[in-house]
């Protein structure tokens, strides 16, 4: 299941990125979130691992990730190395500075186990997917552009 969304904030990236990046500053515009915490030493940066946990489907969503991706102040992508519920997950940001701010898109890849049941699955949840992919664009614009 892939989706995509995107957002213009009246921001520098600089201060966005940290919005992106800092596990206590995601749990503020990121609304399923329930726990983000690092897992290694390492606090940033591509190779940094971290955990998450989401209530999904009526389930807690538990997992791990590493950062396959981080060009600061423009991408920063993520991937799934082990959880529940989902058999692989990727997602990206990109900002794109602009004349009047930044430019940020939320790539997501979820696939699902389960075969082809799975895929029906995926295909069932992509309105809901993209929803929360809007409000928490939405939650990043109102704390990107607050004074």
């Amino acid at each position: 299941m892939k989706a995509q969304r995107s957002i213009h904030i009246s921001a520098a990236p600089g201060k966005i990125w940290p919005l992106l990046v800092e596990p206590d500053n995601i749990k503020k515009w990121c609304q399923p979130a329930i726990r983000i915490l690092r897992t290694g030493e390492q606090r940033g940066g591509l190779g940094a691992t971290f955990y998450f946990e989401e209530k999904a489907i009526g389930q807690l969503l538990k997992l791990n990730f590493v950062v396959t991706e981080w060009t600061e102040n423009r991408r920063v992508t993520f991937q799934l190395t082990s959880g529940n519920l989902v058999k692989g997950y990727e997602q990206r940001y990109v900002l794109e500075p602009t004349k009047t701010g930044i430019h940020v898109t939320c790539f997501e890849d979820v696939i699902m186990p389960y075969g082809i049941l799975g895929k029906f699955i995926g295909w069932f949840r992509a309105p809901v997917t993209e929803a929360h992919l809007r409000r928490n664009l939405a939650g990043l614009k109102l704390l990107g552009e607050a004074v």
